[in-house]
């Protein structure tokens, strides 16, 4: 079964299946900036049409919450990818009769790599002498201390709070005291969900610790 962009319901069960000598493996696929869920998408169709159910088990794009400030004042929890332009893919392995090496399944490899949007999978990189061009790269399966740390961020990191304000915006007060003053942001605290802002008052600038909710960014 393919799983959702989530990390995995078991994690025990999954990482127990990355013992040593293990045949089904974790591997990190580099695929076009801003289309992970749309090569996710078209890679669990091309499975169930190549019949490779049996050999890709998963796909995830690890993803942590995050809390964006509105202008409103409201927030608004969205997922946030923890490796923009990657994901990860648990494949089955199989034994190579001649080298006695475990390697991806070619019917599963050609299956990702013919996707629209994949770029490579992440592993080693066998250049060629006689050649500037890149050479094949040899698919590296993830330890099992990476897949631990990779999906123990997704499922026990805190939302991080995101606001879409930065030193040097204008911005203009929208409640409190200083309503209706126009100012300069020169220090921005997400963890405090606060900014720093230097307001005209009395002719003078002078700098007032906000709220986000408390302000507005200025075209």
């Amino acid at each position: 079964m393919v799983a959702g962009d989530k990390a995995p319901q078991d994690l025990t069960d999954q990482l127990d299946q990355l013992e040593e000598g293990s045949n089904l493996q974790w591997f990190a696929v580099q695929v076009a900036s801003g289309c992970e869920k749309k090569v996710k998408s078209s890679l669990e169709q091309r499975i169930i049409m190549l019949d490779v159910q049996d050999k890709i088990r998963q796909i995830e794009i690890p993803q942590t919450p995050s809390i964006r400030l509105r202008k409103d004042g409201s927030r608004q929890t969205v997922p946030e990818k923890v490796f923009p332009g990657y994901i990860l893919i648990q494949m089955l392995m199989a034994k190579n009769d001649t080298t006695g090496d475990w390697e991806i399944d070619d019917d599963a490899w050609q299956a990702v790599k013919s996707t629209p949007h994949v770029i490579n999978f992440v592993g080693t990189e066998q250049k060629h002498h006689y050649s500037r061009g890149r050479g094949h790269v040899t698919p590296r399966p993830l330890s099992r201390s990476e897949v631990e740390r990779i999906f123990r961020v997704t499922t026990e990191q805190e939302p991080v709070v995101k606001f879409d304000m930065a030193q040097g915006d204008k911005i203009k007060v929208l409640s409190g005291p200083f309503k209706d003053f126009e100012g300069e942001v020169v220090e921005v605290s997400p963890e405090r969900s606060k900014l720093k802002a230097l307001l005209s008052i009395f002719g003078r600038d002078t700098p007032v610790e906000l709220e986000f909710n408390q302000v507005q960014k200025q075209n």
